[in-house]
């Protein structure tokens, strides 16, 4: 069923090209047709407002992103127990798989078989079940790449109940992080598979040490993909307090939510703790960044494309930033960048209906 080589799938003959015709109609939308809104899988009830801030839902995939030790697979302890349960988790955790959708497949591609258990475990004992049913747990590490996408593959297509997929380690399903090839075809893969089979994927990926950039060519392509990117970050201040952040998402932004680890080894929440907002953009002044790195966040943005419409240059500006630079930013921020960018006339629109935004050659300002 895995088609890895994208020149194979490009090599059609006669035959198959005009047979295509009814294939290619099928990818139009028609304004008339009533489409409703995909299916939450999982979701955070902000304790500020009580907005449920979707995080995940069928047929797409969100990203987790943080460094070694953050606590990224007590989090994704969190989401796996969410869609499991009917109650919510740690009071804000709420899971919204259809009933018949409610299996969900964990793999580990890092971890041993004595510590995929131990996580195996702690979702059992977080549940209070001593083996959950609906929950399939498997154990990579010894495959190949390709051996493991192609058992994840299967496994997936293996039932129509599956509505939620945990994929730790999406890094190795592919050779190289940095190969643009293999990071455009996981990418692929996953947007393909979650639409196909109408289930959520849940990716899990390291950022680098120097910096909150998640690694390599397939960190960014995620990134941009991703109908959510949420970052585990350990805080400085109490290194036994991790917190999740959303970097980039689709849906109503969720609040940040910070957690340590109980005597019973379950993540709690951290109550009464007051986590940083990098966020919140202090310090952040673009008039103080150079124009040449300012230049580079548009050839990030426009690596792909010559013509990008406004709110998809805001929001891989954003990605751009978070790529290249110390921290992160918002919208508003995005935009003052877009403006200064247009001042100094490295973007232009063009002149058909809607106007997308053109780079032009860089020029010392």
């Amino acid at each position: 069923m895995i088609d890895l080589k994208i020149d194979e799938i490009l090599q059609k003959g006669e035959d198959e090209q005009l047979e295509s015709i009814a294939f290619r109609k099928s990818f139009l939308i028609d304004p008339d047709e009533e489409i409703p809104p995909p299916q939450p899988a999982w979701a955070l009830k902000n304790a500020s407002n009580d907005e449920v801030a979707i995080l995940g839902t069928l047929g797409n995939f969100s990203q987790i992103n943080g460094k070694a030790k953050a606590k990224k697979s007590f989090f994704v302890n969190i989401a796996v127990s969410c869609a499991l349960s009917n109650e919510p988790i740690l009071t804000r955790f709420v899971g919204g798989l259809p009933e018949n959708q409610k299996e969900v497949l964990y793999f580990d591609s890092e971890q041993s078989r004595y510590h995929v258990q131990i996580a195996l475990k702690r979702i059992c004992r977080q549940l209070g079940i001593r083996k959950p049913p609906n929950l399939f747990t498997y154990h990579l590490r010894s495959l190949t790449p390709s051996q493991r996408l192609k058992l994840i593959e299967e496994e997936i297509y293996s039932s129509d109940k599956i509505g939620l997929v945990v994929i730790d380690g999406i890094k190795d399903l592919i050779t190289s992080i940095n190969d643009e090839a293999e990071a455009t075809m996981i990418a692929s893969w996953l947007l393909r598979i979650t639409e196909e089979r109408n289930i959520h994927i849940i990716t899990v990926l390291h950022q680098n040490k120097g910096n909150e950039q998640a690694r390599g060519h397939i960190g960014t392509e995620l990134n941009n993909k991703a109908e959510t990117v949420l970052s585990i970050t350990k805080e400085e201040s109490n290194p036994n307090i991790s917190t999740m952040k959303a970097e980039m998402c689709r849906n109503i932004e969720p609040e940040p939510f910070s957690f340590e680890i109980n005597e019973d080894g379950l993540p709690v929440e951290a109550v009464g703790f007051t986590p940083i907002d990098s966020r919140k953009e202090r310090g952040v002044d673009i008039h103080k960044i150079e124009n040449f790195k300012l230049y580079q966040l548009l050839t990030e943005s426009f690596s792909k494309e010559t013509e990008i419409n406004y709110s998809e240059l805001v929001r891989k500006i954003k990605t751009a930033f978070s790529n290249q630079m110390t921290g992160s930013i918002g919208d508003n921020k995005a935009k003052d960048i877009i403006s200064k960018c247009k001042d100094n006339n490295w973007l232009s629109q063009s002149e058909k209906k809607y106007k997308p935004y053109i780079l032009l050659p860089f020029e010392a300002v």
